[in-house]
């Protein structure tokens, strides 16, 4: 199969957020479908995603959405799976791949995998990419160039729909990787979970000190707390889902980063230098690496520009 040649003649999307119109954007860029179609039950929402323009068909039903689809994309809040699993599995056609787009992968095979007929190939999945915006109008096809997608299919996968979905990622523009569902949700526990749980933090507690302060906090808001609102901003119900469905990992995380920032509020009250010292050029290091690896680039602002706001 050559580099231009679709791999699935009609793709389905369940969700038309800023993953999923994203995908169908990466998708006809690199000729991936025949056709794109999605599930959107929400007039509302149905309307914006026309708007849009990134799919040839929207639906407001389950069955006539996923009718012949070569592929199946949940990419919804992951508190919703299990349902829409129960929906969508009897009317997957044998050989259909469902694969999914969650920050969590354990409950993802716990909620889904019961629901998955005999000849479909579930493969669970996680782009790690994303930005602060959502919605159907926030998608746009670069946003997996250079990123990774984590797949963690269980043992005994077809091989053949395995490849099919790691050359798709690929040609939608990322880097595949292949991860045990549990191994998964740890390293997104600190990566990706505590980071944001810690910024909803700091940003509420700005917003309770708001008052006190006569809003000097939002008005001489410096670059640090500027990036920890832009994480705060994320979508609070996909959030919300995700760290009750990882809580294990996410307070395994925090109990270790609790641990830390006791060590660092020592140090700050004993004034020790020396130790503040060793830990930000230890985590500088770290800041520098990740540039390195290519997640991120060390043009000023972190490359992020006023018109877009980081969003590209």
């Amino acid at each position: 199969m050559s580099e231009t040649t679709p791999i699935f003649g009609k793709l389905t999307l369940i969700g038309a957020g800023l993953i999923g119109s994203s995908i169908a954007h990466a998708a006809r860029r690199a000729n991936l479908v025949g056709e794109i179609a999605a599930y959107v039950p929400r007039p509302e929402t149905r309307a914006r995603a026309e708007k849009a323009g990134f799919a040839d068909s929207l639906y407001a039903e389950i069955e006539p959405a996923v009718r012949d689809a070569d592929c199946v994309v949940l990419a919804t809040p992951i508190g919703t799976y299990a349902s829409l699993a129960a929906l969508i599995a009897p009317h997957l056609k044998q050989g259909a791949i469902l694969t999914d787009v969650g920050s969590v992968k354990g409950v993802v095979v716990k909620d889904v995998g019961p629901h998955v007929p005999a000849g479909v190939h579930f493969i669970p999945g996680h782009p790690v990419a994303g930005t602060e915006q959502s919605g159907p109008e926030a998608g746009f096809a670069e946003l997996f160039d250079g990123r990774w997608c984590i797949l963690t299919p269980a043992p005994g996968t077809d091989a053949q729909a395995l490849d099919k979905l790691k050359t798709f990622w690929r040609r939608c523009g990322g880097d595949v990787e292949i991860m045990d569902a549990e191994h998964h949700d740890l390293v997104l526990a600190i990566t990706s979970h505590v980071p944001h749980l810690i910024a909803y933090n700091i940003v509420g507690t700005a917003a309770d000190l708001e008052t006190v302060t006569r809003s000097e906090v939002i008005k001489y808001s410096a670059s640090g707390f500027r990036d920890f609102t832009r994480i705060a901003a994320s979508d609070p119900t996909m959030w919300r889902d995700i760290f009750l469905a990882n809580r294990e990992a996410v307070l395994e995380m925090l109990g270790r980063f609790n641990e830390d920032l006791a060590a660092l509020q020592r140090a700050v009250r004993w004034g020790d230098g020396d130790a503040l010292f060793n830990l930000f050029t230890r985590t500088r290091a770290i800041r520098r690496s990740i540039i390195e690896a290519g997640q991120d680039v060390a043009a000023p602002n972190f490359g992020r520009s006023r018109t877009t706001g980081g969003r590209r």
